[in-house]
């Protein structure tokens, strides 16, 4: 986070600075785009709401046109923002560089990493996280982006909109994009915006059949959520406004900090395998009844070749002999590979419901930058079974993070209790 200090000189830096030009060039260029992407060109009103499911294509329809409106409008001021910046680096940002690069525009910017601008021809792309609605107070924009919008509140929505008055050139009107996943039914974006027909709002819904480019698998899955919870399935596959049922965790908060491993009493990891799947690394550091997390790895289609230079870069060589990984033990050979690439690990418990137990007694204070393992607590709910009662046992999906803290808390902390086993 910024300090205090340096807020005036960002905004004015922002407000002030002389936009750098490049030669014009005119290139045309191929981009997979879909229904959403039109939907959001097309729209003439100022406030367009995207609210989707998973995989719907809003979040990376809306990086394309904010990249299309940069090099095709004249002198346009964007801002672009997160409601932190550690949750803006590692997603929006990373996002438009990985379009950036894939459309070859890299050269065609002039980019300032410490003030996270990006000019291109008298056009200006701020980067921000919204840490404190302060920072935006000196600044006027003609496009604003708010992805993941539900983790604003109502009064950094009202400071941000005021900032969306900077003069257009070519007379092409100010608009500000809200992006998200519908949790709530009841939350201000629909209350104050969507139903509020003073607003010039236009909603724009879409969910996974909107985007011709998802995998089979991913389709699949987001399918298969009827089976598992009604719920669930009408936010995150049909992309419905609604409200998440029988959430599990209710212990946790964000931070912008972890101790200093000489500070608390143990540290250790879980490790979730995947392939199709993610493999999901979590760190905890222990306390008390205080546990601090981080995610460090959530990634698709490792190997475990992969997988081990992944550790291997992820945790240094003094805490590999120091400090214990607590793995899936569905995958024996996995852990022996990994043991044997000089990290030590073994096989976790694997009681779902002890586990859960055991992670619902400490107070859990998650990495703000850690953004799947944030994801899938607000999701991680009970299912329920055809008559509609709940059960006993998750939802299966987007819980791989949710294994990995299972695995390392239940395991690392020796259960608090006494474990079952079955003889057979």
């Amino acid at each position: 986070m910024a300090r205090p200090s340096k807020i005036k000189a960002m905004e004015e830096e922002i407000q002030e600075s002389a936009p750098y030009a490049l030669p014009e060039t005119d290139t045309e260029i191929a981009i997979e785009a879909t229904s959403v992407f039109y939907k959001n060109q097309e729209s003439k009103k100022v406030i367009v709401v995207n609210r989707g499911g998973a995989g719907s294509s809003k979040s990376h329809s809306i990086a394309q046109l904010i990249l299309y409106k940069f090099f095709n409008e004249k002198e346009k001021r964007i801002l672009i923002l997160r409601k932190t910046l550690p949750s803006l680096r590692i997603s929006t940002l990373t996002l438009m560089n990985q379009l950036m690069n894939d459309y070859g525009l890299r050269d065609r910017i002039v980019e300032e990493k410490v003030h996270l601008n990006w000019y291109h021809n008298g056009s200006l792309i701020h980067f921000q996280g919204l840490d404190d609605p302060e920072k935006v107070k000196s600044a006027e924009f003609n496009y604003i982006w708010l992805e993941e919008a539900t983790e604003f509140t109502w009064e950094d929505y009202q400071t941000i909109k005021l900032r969306l008055r900077a003069k257009s050139k070519d007379n092409i009107p100010n608009q500000i994009f809200l992006s998200f996943n519908p949790i709530d039914e009841m939350h201000w974006i629909k209350e104050k915006l969507v139903d509020d027909k003073t607003q010039d709002v236009e909603e724009i819904v879409s969910n996974y059949k909107d985007n011709p480019f998802l995998p089979a698998e991913y389709i699949k899955d987001l399918e298969n959520l009827q089976l598992q919870d009604m719920s669930f399935y009408n936010v995150y596959t049909l992309g419905n406004w609604g409200k998440l049922e029988n959430i599990i965790y209710k212990n946790w908060t964000t931070c912008d900090w972890m101790p200093d491993v000489s500070a608390v009493d143990k540290v250790f990891y879980g490790l979730d395998f995947g392939y199709n799947d993610p493999s999901a690394l979590i760190e905890c550091r222990v306390k008390g009844k205080d546990v601090w997390e981080r995610e460090l790895l959530y990634h698709t289609k490792l190997t475990n070749s992969d997988l081990i230079r992944k550790l291997q870069e992820l945790i240094p060589e003094e805490k590999r002999a120091k400090h214990m990984i607590f793995a899936d033990a569905a995958e024996p050979d996995r852990i022996k590979e990994i043991k044997d690439a000089g990290f030590r690990i073994k096989p976790a418990i694997k009681l779902v419901s002890n586990g859960i137990d055991i992670v619902k007694r400490f107070n859990v204070h998650i990495m703000s930058d850690s953004l799947n393992l944030i994801k899938e607590k607000r999701a991680y709910s009970w299912k329920k079974d055809r008559n509609g009662n709940v059960t006993d046992e998750p939802i299966g999906i987007w819980d791989h993070l949710m294994s990995a803290e299972r695995y390392a808390l239940h395991t690392g902390t020796k259960g608090g209790g006494t474990v079952r086993v079955r003889f057979i």
